[in-house]
């Protein structure tokens, strides 16, 4: 009998995930072909063949079900293209995250516009916010290989900003008057504004981390006396985990 019972209630949720997905696609396509305004929740219901109850019951609201489609839209996107692999320089991996946010949302203005095209404050989408996780692990590796000229959350904010507004502002030119050399320049602006330039230290540990900032402290003004004096204690117990 309890056998019985799991089979039915694996064959629902195969059923559950099965009208998801299906819901999802009818809401991509439609929103591929009518932009955002063709997402009503009566268009969608009959291009997947469901009552409206259901995608409520699936995904909370409109808000759930857009979200929903921009991480399928990213997903999709990012399977039919090879995305290079993590290298030995992050700062080279950094161009090549930027290079595909830039593409998706070239080639995919209705699902950026869902994720990028309305802020607001406090509010960020699932997408979005996986995105910027992605880019945050970008920027501590290139932190970690000692190129960083800012600290991480500057750095990741600043990218975040110039990489949005490049898409946003190429998607309001005409097709026939993009040029992607903007994007170009707009990245290694960026890059040159957030890194040192120098090449990646191979293995940078924290203790020679704390070693070669306890070396620098003096170049710099900004502490007092007693800052100086407990930065300089911390530093030196990090730099013996090499003893």
């Amino acid at each position: 009998m309890k056998a019985a019972h799991v089979k039915e209630a694996a064959e629902e949720i195969d059923s559950r995930d099965e009208v998801r997905a299906r819901i999802i696609a009818a809401a991509a396509d439609l929103l591929a072909d009518g932009g955002r305004e063709a997402l009503t929740t009566r268009a969608v219901a009959e291009a997947a063949g469901v009552q409206a109850p259901t995608m409520y019951r699936l995904f909370g609201d409109k808000s759930g079900l857009l979200d929903a489609v921009a991480e399928h839209g990213f997903a999709r996107y990012v399977a039919e293209k090879k995305v290079r692999k993590i290298g030995r320089d992050p700062v080279e991996d950094l161009r090549s995250g930027w290079d595909l946010h830039i593409g998706f949302g070239l080639a995919n203005p209705a699902v950026y516009g869902i994720i990028y095209g309305d802020p607001r404050p406090g509010v960020t989408s699932k997408a979005a916010a996986a995105g910027y996780r992605v880019l945050e692990e970008l920027i501590r590796r290139i932190a970690a290989a000692g190129q960083l000229r800012v600290n991480e959350e500057r750095a990741a904010e600043l990218v975040h900003a110039a990489g949005c507004g490049t898409v946003l502002s190429l998607l309001a030119m005409p097709e026939d008057r993009r040029n992607l050399g903007l994007s170009k320049s707009a990245r290694e602006a960026v890059i040159q504004a957030i890194t040192t330039g120098q090449k990646p230290t191979k293995s940078l540990s924290p203790a020679s981390a704390a070693i070669a900032l306890r070396a620098l402290l003096p170049n710099t003004k900004t502490l007092t006396s007693g800052e100086r004096h407990l930065f300089l204690e911390l530093l030196d117990r990090l730099a013996r985990e090499s003893e």
